[in-house]
């Protein structure tokens, strides 16, 4: 019996080649190459911005079972290059489907490869680190190979790279749409209590949703507002959003703002993911690059303070250098895998960040304690 021929490849700057079955979109996309170890919430993951300039390989094997549709949208197009996944997509047996994966990602321009040894490729990656990649699908099996390893070789990596400028909004905007709940899915926040600023470097809809579900009035603006801008709209509390690149780049315009609302303001802050990072950095520590980094919905984090270990959602690249912390700013949860660091905050001042995800979105519920803590700072400061 003959073997179908291969319709997607994937060339890493190494020379290492796979071959599988291509899904999606075809043609070829560069990247870095990280993997995933959630068993649900391909769909969020993939429309999640913090994985811009990646393609995802899914350690879980059964992607695309329970099919796409609106409602999980992270933002509004996937911004994962592309996805590596086990076993070819099913046809999708969920109530809640709209159409198949392949179909959905064929529509948005995104390429996807299925027949491959995920666990091998993960070792792969574990061992030598994130590697650079070249995807590729084309129906008719026709791959140059040695065009795709120098793609490879050639894409420029994440390092010094501002991914949050392409992701983030082109204009400010106001959100009040809350967590789904059953029967009648996202309600709206009809009574506020607080007004709070997010900076959108990528940000997740489910971040925004925890904040208008903990009774915030949401003005979301672009990554490169100023301090100014901020102040201007008199907000109660400033929020920090997760996304992708490296956070020394985006700092060169995210830091000075975050610096002159620190130095200006008694305001709260409270930052998630790459608005951690940013918030780190404007506090004087340093960032690096992970050899890997942290991906999947299945972390534990220690709480330094109370001992008690959370199970977290992280997507992450980077990391804050706990080594780096000035006097003043303290670290307050680790990571149980690898001991990076997952959190700080200021001493004395209602300031501090995660490098985790509380909203989840795939994930579990432990965290979302935090929207509640960045409340009850912001409550405190009106009383007082």
């Amino acid at each position: 019996m003959t073997r179908p021929k291969p319709t997607a490849c994937l060339a890493l700057a190494d020379g290492s080649v796979y071959y599988g079955t291509g899904f999606g979109a075809t043609g070829v996309t560069t990247a870095e190459l990280c993997f995933n170890t959630a068993m649900t919430g391909y769909q969020e993951i993939m429309t999640d911005p913090s994985y811009a300039g990646q393609v995802v390989t899914f350690t879980f094997p059964h992607i695309g079972n329970v099919g796409v549709n609106p409602e999980d949208d992270e933002t509004a197009d996937p911004v994962a290059e592309g996805v590596v996944v086990k076993w070819d997509p099913t046809e999708p047996s969920n109530w809640r489907a709209i159409e198949p994966l392949a179909d959905w990602m064929a529509r948005r321009g995104r390429i996807g490869m299925g027949g491959v040894d995920t666990r091998r490729l993960t070792r792969a990656i574990r061992q030598q680190g994130a590697p650079h990649v070249a995807l590729a699908h084309d129906p008719e099996g026709n791959f140059d190979i040695e065009d795709l390893v120098a793609r490879a070789r050639a894409f420029p990596g994440l390092v010094g790279l501002d991914l949050a400028a392409k992701v983030t909004c082109a204009q400010s905007y106001h959100w009040d749409e809350m967590r789904w709940a059953w029967p009648d899915g996202y309600p709206r926040q009809t009574a506020p209590r607080f007004k709070v600023v997010a900076i959108d470097y990528g940000a997740k809809r489910n971040i925004l949703r925890s904040l208008a579900s903990v009774g915030c009035d949401v003005t979301v603006l672009p990554a490169t507002a100023t301090a100014e801008e901020v102040l201007a709209l008199a907000p109660d509390g400033v929020f920090l959003s997760n996304g992708p690149g490296d956070p020394a780049a985006t700092g060169e315009y995210a830091v000075p703002m975050i610096r002159a609302i620190l130095d200006g303001t008694d305001l709260p802050v409270f930052g998630i993911c790459l608005g951690h990072q940013m918030l780190a950095r404007a506090l004087g520590a340093e960032t690096v690059k992970m050899n890997h980094g942290h991906h999947g919905a299945n972390h534990p984090v220690k709480d330094i303070d109370t001992g008690k270990v959370e199970i977290t959602s992280m997507n992450h690249g980077f990391a804050v250098d706990a080594q780096s912390l000035p006097e003043g700013v303290r670290e307050t949860h680790v990571s149980l895998f690898d001991g990076s660091n997952c959190g700080i905050s200021m001493d004395g001042r209602p300031v501090f960040s995660v490098q985790y995800h509380p909203e989840a979105s795939p994930g579990p519920m432990d965290s979302q304690y935090l929207f509640e803590r960045f409340t009850d700072a912001m409550e405190a400061r009106k009383s007082a």
